[in-house]
């Protein structure tokens, strides 16, 4: 559809990026497959081991705990990324004054040091010294709901996921604020005029419009969320027991506490996948909706 000229150009802006991704991201990847099928310690010679990792990794029971918090942590940084950023865009449609400066301070978050934010909410969550949390929770009445929230093994998950909710919440806000700016207004009037109230003008007119942006948000906080390490790891390091432990630290501790490349290479591959084939799904679940 382009003239060889235009061909020539896209293809000398593209080289440089693609050249980039495949050094950054495609060649580990492809390390990561090739360690797999061998046992290493780091140090020693690499012995081919075959399927045995991914044998051993289907059948460790501490893998699969690890895979259950990671859809435990998914979800609820689904939530309150992609919930809470339509939720607070959709509000910010409404303001009609300091627009700029609440983008602003949402997306703030984004850009702090992740050690910053896990020592933040290290103190919001503290018990001894009782912090922010609990202290909010004794003012309201609710002293029975006061606990350690990082060292119980009921609330010590959504924990570690709250953070990271919080931290991407304002660049998805800014993503989907921009993508309802483009709906027709005129159609909302219109629908407004039929008798059409709030949810059936969401529903039928505004998401509908948004979707690919939609999709594409979706993609992006799933594959940002399967891959989460640092702040759990830096809260809890997957304590207490393993019940914080994501397939990431998991993948982590392998293979540098425990010097087992090879397993921990396997995992990685297993999260590759994983990601794979949950954007698989999201894109077949809003396309399918699209028709």
């Amino acid at each position: 559809m382009l003239p060889s000229r235009s061909r020539l150009s896209v293809a000398v802006f593209l080289l440089p990026p693609l050249l980039l991704y495949g050094a950054a991201v495609l060649l580990p990847i492809v390390q990561s497959l090739f360690l797999s099928f061998f046992s290493w310690d780091g140090v020693g010679e690499l012995r081919f081991a075959g399927l045995s990792n991914y044998a051993f990794m289907l059948t460790e029971p501490d893998f699969w705990t690890a895979v259950t918090n990671q859809l435990g942590y998914l979800v609820i940084c689904l939530v309150l990324q992609l919930g809470g950023g339509l939720l607070v865009a959709s509000l910010l449609l409404s303001l009609t004054r300091g627009r700029e400066v609440v983008k602003v301070l949402l997306l703030l978050p984004a850009v702090i040091s992740t050690v910053a934010i896990a020592l933040l909410f290290q103190r919001i969550y503290s018990a001894d010294p009782a912090g922010p949390l609990n202290r909010l929770l004794g003012l309201v009445g609710l002293d029975a709901l006061e606990r350690p929230w990082l060292s119980d093994v009921h609330t010590v998950l959504a924990a570690v996921s709250a953070p990271e909710g919080w931290r991407f919440v304002g660049l998805y806000t800014v993503i989907l604020y921009a993508a309802l700016l483009t709906v027709p207004r005129e159609l909302e009037e219109a629908a407004r005029l039929d008798g059409a109230n709030a949810w059936q003008i969401f529903s039928r007119i505004r998401f509908p419009h948004i979707r690919p942006v939609w999709t594409t948000t979706s993609i992006m906080a799933v594959t940002y969320a399967m891959r989460g390490f640092d702040i759990p790891y830096l809260l809890t390091n997957g304590g207490p027991g393993q019940s914080s432990e994501l397939v990431t630290t998991y993948m982590y501790k392998t293979a540098f506490l425990s010097t087992d490349y090879g397993y921990a290479a396997a995992m990685s591959v297993f999260i590759v996948v994983e990601s794979l084939v949950v954007v698989g799904l999201i894109l077949f679940v809003l396309r399918r909706k699209a028709i």
